[in-house]
């Protein structure tokens, strides 16, 4: 138990050792990545799910022409866009649709950090530690109970497929780490050619082949329209390429373990805008695993985010 104090001491110290003006940056990113998940749910409040999640990435394709492709071998390229931009966007989108709450899918959403830790031993051979197995063991307990509460209102289902967008992400992770890109922001781009064509398949296939043109000709026509076109704008521009732009410029001038504490503020940010601007007020029960969620990601990431260079960039919505 010292030891994991120690570590956690020593590590969340890190922060503090940026300069005044990169640390209000970072603490942006947050804000950005946190505020995400209300530019979500207002595309949801008008477009299909699958239909949303394809248009997030199609939107971007036109920057691609101004991006060289990464210099990663193909299958890790298709590897990344396919689980973090594909699936796990329509996992998120879904349960969203049907009845996840906006800030407790950004909190949920952090179980891809210790997914990643799991994966990255079973699949990578890498190694972890105890502190590690603490962490995931510690978020997999304030997941549980989260799950169980949910489940006393019959509200299970989309906190389980969140679940599944957040495991999706660690693979998607696992792909960007073996395609190790000399520029991470190229490669977090060009994922973009990816996701639009499954997704738009799924649109067609499971929630009607006109549904999703239907809601992109009426976008103009209802306030609702206006609100998930500006969320469309603010998931594409400023929190994939701003958020993740400033995300990688950050990694690369400092040590990894110096800024990736900040990630840990994306969840305060969700549960608080979720609250201010949709009046969400969350489960005190949740509220409290969340918490240990959030404590469970921090230990689980210790040595791992310590050890890891700009790739990290990555990991963000």
């Amino acid at each position: 138990m010292q030891l994991v104090l120690l570590d956690l001491h020593s590590w969340a110290a890190q922060a503090w050792c940026v300069n005044p003006r990169d640390r209000s940056l970072a603490v942006l990113v947050a804000v950005l990545w946190g505020a995400n998940f209300i530019a979500l749910d207002f595309g949801l409040g008008h477009f299909p799910p699958f239909f949303f999640a394809a248009l997030r990435f199609a939107v971007l394709l036109p920057v691609l022409f101004f991006v060289p492709r990464p210099d990663v071998p193909w299958k890790w390229l298709l590897g990344y866009g396919f689980f973090f931009g594909a699936m796990q966007f329509a996992f998120l989108f879904v349960a969203m649709n049907i009845g996840m709450p906006t800030g407790l899918a950004s909190l949920v959403q952090q179980a891809s950090a210790p997914f990643t830790v799991a994966l990255g031993a079973l699949l990578l051979r890498e190694r972890i530690t105890p502190v590690q197995i603490v962490g995931i063991l510690t978020a997999v307990l304030g997941m549980v109970v989260i799950g169980w509460n949910r489940a006393q209102s019959a509200a299970l289902l989309p906190m389980l497929i969140t679940v599944c967008g957040a495991f999706s992400w660690a693979l998607g992770n696992l792909c960007a780490r073996k395609a190790n890109p000399p520029n991470p922001l190229h490669l977090t781009l060009w994922i973009a050619i990816v996701p639009p064509l499954p997704m738009f398949a799924m649109s067609a296939a499971f929630e009607g082949p006109t549904a999703g043109l239907q809601a992109l000709t009426t976008v103009f026509d209802s306030t609702t329209g206006w609100y998930a076109l500006a969320g469309l704008a603010y998931t594409s521009l400023l929190a994939s390429v701003i958020g993740s732009g400033l995300w990688t410029t950050l990694m690369g001038r400092y040590p990894a373990s110096r800024v990736a504490p900040f990630s840990l503020l994306v969840p305060v940010v969700g549960f608080t805008t979720a609250w201010l601007v949709l009046g969400e007020h969350p489960d005190p029960v949740e509220l409290a695993a969340g918490a240990v969620v959030v404590t469970g990601v921090l230990l689980g990431s210790l040595n791992l985010k310590k050890r890891r260079a700009p790739e990290l960039a990555l990991e963000q919505v």
